[in-house]
């Protein structure tokens, strides 16, 4: 049975330079390429569950500007239902981002109408509650974030929260999050312990939420529980041209993986999830741009099947 995934968050088109290195503050650098690219990162991760093989709904917001309009018919192309995502006046979500020749980058949004995305509709609460897996970033208003939740575990719906951007969360939030996923900086703004340890973090993210996800960029990524299970997961080795929207590839991978599997957290399920959305991030790694970097399930299962076939 096909997964169904329901993303409540932002969508944002993305102005991207390409540069030699990334500015220091009060240095101009001059760039060497510039595209407009759909992006933000609820968009992204809807993207990136439909391309991984899920039925899909998006609830965002959209401005009645020409990038309105053109965010809208990139979902549509993507094959995301896009009935939760409304038009209000006023611009879209629009993102500034540099990416240098190491394929590291800085974004800046400017947040627009997904400002405005401040109540669910009776249409985006049934959907919520028909869905497998309810996903969720931090680019909308918090409250929308914590009533999707809300709805998500009152009709049993798994909740995953990607706690992006980085931001101290409130226990109304994160009593409801059934997996956070978050790099190392967002689990020390999260959990309020700023070290570099990951077992600390983790540790220190246990004690808000049951299961936390830890992406460790090219070195793959790490899974513990309160039921005491820890995985240590190495990501497919490759050559990055632009990491921009890996972490949106693994997050709405993983969310994807968790559907299938019916929210089995034995410790065999969970590596295979959390291998299938590292290949993930690592396949959009190997492509310029955001959203048209996110990988088909074929790409996916491809470089799953190089990288981890044949490993216990």
């Amino acid at each position: 049975m096909t997964a169904e995934v329901v993303v409540v968050g932002s969508t944002n088109l993305d102005l991207v330079v390409t540069a030699p290195q990334l500015p220091r503050p009060g240095e101009t650098v001059l760039g060497e390429n510039f595209r407009t690219v759909p992006g933000g990162k609820g968009a992204n991760q809807a993207v990136a569950a439909a391309r991984a093989g899920a039925a899909c709904g998006f609830v965002g917001a959209v401005g009645d500007d020409e990038f309105g309009a053109q965010l809208r018919a990139s979902l549509v192309a993507a094959g995301v239902d896009v009935r939760g995502l409304r038009t209000v006046p006023g611009p879209s979500g629009v993102a500034l981002i540099a990416v240098d020749r190491d394929a590291e980058n800085f974004i800046v949004v400017a947040p627009g109408a997904n400002g405005e995305l401040t109540d669910l509709g009776v249409d985006d609460r049934a959907a919520i509650a028909a869905a497998d897996v309810l996903l969720l970033q931090l680019e909308v208003p918090l409250p929308t974030v914590v009533a999707a939740a809300g709805l998500a575990r009152a009709e049993g719906t798994t909740v995953v929260l990607n706690a992006a951007p980085a931001a101290p969360l409130p226990a109304e939030l994160l009593d409801l999050v059934d997996v956070l996923v978050v790099n190392e900086h967002e689990a020390a703004v999260v959990a309020g312990v700023f070290a570099d340890e990951p077992p600390v973090l983790v540790d220190a993210l246990l004690e808000l939420v049951p299961r936390v996800v830890l992406t460790l960029g090219a070195r793959g990524a790490a899974y513990a529980d309160r039921s005491g299970l820890r995985l240590e997961i190495p990501a497919p080795r490759i050559d990055a041209v632009d990491t921009t929207a890996a972490g949106d590839a693994f997050t709405g991978a993983l969310a994807v993986g968790w559907a299938e599997r019916g929210g089995a957290v034995d410790a065999d399920a969970v590596t295979a999830i959390l291998r299938w959305a590292c290949a993930a991030g690592a396949a959009c790694a190997q492509r310029p741009g955001a959203s048209t970097a996110l990988p088909e399930r074929a790409a996916i299962e491809a470089l799953y099947a190089a990288t981890y076939r044949g490993t216990p």
